[in-house]
């Protein structure tokens, strides 16, 4: 856990107009800066950063917050990851959690210096192969065959592995260091070492940073088996580096890095299982493609993707293995969904891979092939059904029972409600019933307003929010007010005494960044969204107006709660008699004019 009051002093020290501008082109505007949204396509800005307030927002598709939510939404960081490197950024340091010993204090120490080290080698190691490309005749004409240009090998940092036993050790004249075996990069085997990437095509993989920490190479000719294997036992056609301290297969994906700027231009992302077909379509101007690294695709991969665009297309051959693969790729997905994001299966024909058809067919015919891709609500029933004989009770059992571990691990809460309605009525039953049977539990939603709350304009709890927003000076005068929470809490006001409840662990000042930092997740992004459109206008005021509308908006919610108080005391008394002449008198008056009176 990274201390709150460790964020709050990154929060101030960084400016998140510096952030923002290394990814967008910005343009002041009188008190802030506007640009082009990087999250969705437009050619008007309605993005804007405040220098003022440390936050972004954007009047078009909704997206906001402060320097580290920027760069988890567009660099693709983690929370940790983008933490860290604004921290650096800055000159400071993230306090690690403490170790319970000094055996663990040191096993950390040596794990960050590990990984430190591991990067370094693994760049040289790419700079090595790119040099090694240069002086391979043999790969660049295998490169020229396949279509590639010199500009995309460099986009790529493609490379080459010599046909060496030990070709690394010009790169690395301590070939004997441990490292190289650590990183994935040499292969120590009975006393013997030898590089694990030979007469291979070698693609470099990226972490979100860009930082190498992993290899593809796909094999020239018929490879050559390690030392003991034989000969005719030639090596896989796609080589992996293998799990490490820096590379787990499972949770990252080829080209991501190259693909992100055409992956949100475009509003979607296609998953293909070669690299050579990633960079294959981005040679026809396709660039939003990336890989799975030889394994069928993960939740995390999709976890990934889904923080990057709203769309994940999967491209799969149309024969029985391909359909195979895209069913496992759909039940990794189902827990990941969203509303609002959906994934969608594109099935080429079975003589083609996605290489082969971009360049039999072009760019125009492949990108109409993804656009006519399957939503996975059809491709799910359309298998599901597919297997048994529908127009008997028996096969509509079997689908049933088929259906039920899918429908039932389904993230999205509204496209889980829909298909399990679209299963109800395949399956000739009524939806309640469905559920029922099958023991179905309740769809999982994120909270919302609740239906009796007050429209969000008339909320006196969310204009509160607003202004403190925008002053959070006057957050301590509302903290010192009180304030109980309402019956039929709106979304604002769940927000509002959330915020209220985290700052007062604070010490110091709250910032608008830092308050966005507080109220990170899903349902206070909810409130967050139009209330910030309200906070960008708030901007304009003075400081005393603003405290002026946030003592009013006190006042009037104290109002509400002495009326409340109120009736609730009358009306649960059995009889008038019970209460003082003084006592009824200041409870009618209460509900009468609608004055303060809260009992000290």
């Amino acid at each position: 856990m990274i201390p709150e009051s460790f964020k709050q002093d990154l929060l101030n020290r960084v400016d998140v107009v510096e952030v923002v501008s290394r990814y967008v082109r910005l343009k002041k505007g009188g008190a802030n800066f506007q640009g082009l949204c990087p999250f969705h396509n437009e050619k008007s800005p309605s993005f804007t950063v405040s220098p003022a307030k440390q936050f972004y927002h954007c009047f078009g598709c909704g997206a906001h917050g402060n320097a580290i939510g920027f760069l988890m939404s567009y660099g693709g960081l983690g929370y940790v990851e983008a933490v860290k490197d604004l921290a650096a950024s800055v000159g400071m340091q993230v306090p690690e959690a403490q170790p319970r010993s000094m055996d663990e204090a040191r096993r950390e120490t040596e794990r960050r210096e590990q990984e430190t080290s591991l990067v370094a080698v693994m760049e040289s190691a790419m700079e090595f192969y790119r040099g090694e490309l240069k002086k391979a005749p043999r790969a660049i004409e295998y490169l020229k065959g396949r279509g590639l240009t010199g500009e995309i090998a460099a986009r790529f940092r493609i490379g080459f592995a010599p046909d060496d036993w030990q070709g690394l050790r010009s790169a690395f004249p301590d070939y004997e260091h441990k490292s190289l075996v650590e990183a994935g990069l040499v292969i120590a085997n009975e006393g013997k070492r030898y590089d694990r990437f030979r007469d291979r095509i070698m693609f470099p993989i990226l972490n979100a940073r860009g930082a190498v920490i992993g290899f593809g190479g796909r094999v020239l000719g018929d490879g050559e088996p390690p030392p003991g294997e034989g000969k005719g036992s030639p090596g896989p056609k796609y080589l992996n580096s293998p799990e490490t301290p820096l590379f787990e297969k499972g949770r990252e994906v080829y080209g991501l890095v190259q693909a992100r700027d055409a992956m949100r231009a475009s509003g979607r992302v296609l998953v293909v299982e070669g690299y050579m077909d990633v960079v294959a379509l981005a040679q026809f101007g396709i660039n939003y493609a990336v890989a799975t690294l030889g394994t069928a695709t993960t939740p995390m991969q999709v976890h990934k993707l889904f923080r990057q665009t709203d769309e994940v297309v999967f491209c799969f051959d149309g024969d029985a293995a391909g359909r195979r693969a895209a069913w496992r790729a759909l039940e990794n997905s189902l827990e990941q969904l969203q509303d609002g994001k959906q994934v969608r299966f594109m099935f080429l024909p079975p003589e083609h891979d996605p290489d082969s058809f971009v360049r039999e067919h072009g760019t125009e015919r492949f990108e109409a092939q993804v656009a006519d891709a399957v939503p996975l609500s059809s491709f799910a029933l359309r298998e599901l059904s597919g297997r048994v004989d529908m127009g008997t009770p028996e096969g509509r059992t079997r689908f049933l029972q088929d259906a039920k571990p899918l429908v039932n691990r389904i993230g999205a809460p509204i496209l889980g409600v829909m298909i399990r309605k679209r299963v109800a009525e395949l399956a000739g039953m009524e939806q309640a019933e469905l559920e029922q049977r099958l023991g179905l539990g309740p769809m999982v939603r994120k909270p919302e307003p609740l239906a009796r709350a007050p429209r969000r304009g008339a909320d006196p709890y969310a204009r509160l929010l607003e202004r403190v927003l925008a002053a959070p000076v006057m957050l301590v005068e509302v903290r010192e007010a009180e304030l109980a929470a309402p019956a039929n809490p709106s979304a604002e006001s769940r927000a509002l005494f959330a915020l209220l409840r985290a700052a007062g662990e604070l010490e110091g000042e709250l910032s608008l960044a830092t308050a966005i930092e507080l109220l990170r997740d899903a349902e206070h992004d909810f409130a967050l969204q139009p209330v910030l459109k309200v906070v960008h206008d708030l901007q304009r005021w003075e400081p005393a107006e603003l405290a002026a509308e946030v003592r009013d908006l006190i006042a009037q919610i104290q109002t509400h709660e002495a009326r409340e108080d109120a009736r609730r005391t009358l009306s649960g008394l059995e009889s008038p008699g019970e209460l003082g002449d003084e006592e009824r008198e200041r409870l009618t008056r209460a509900l009468a004019r609608g004055k303060s009176v809260k009992s000290n």
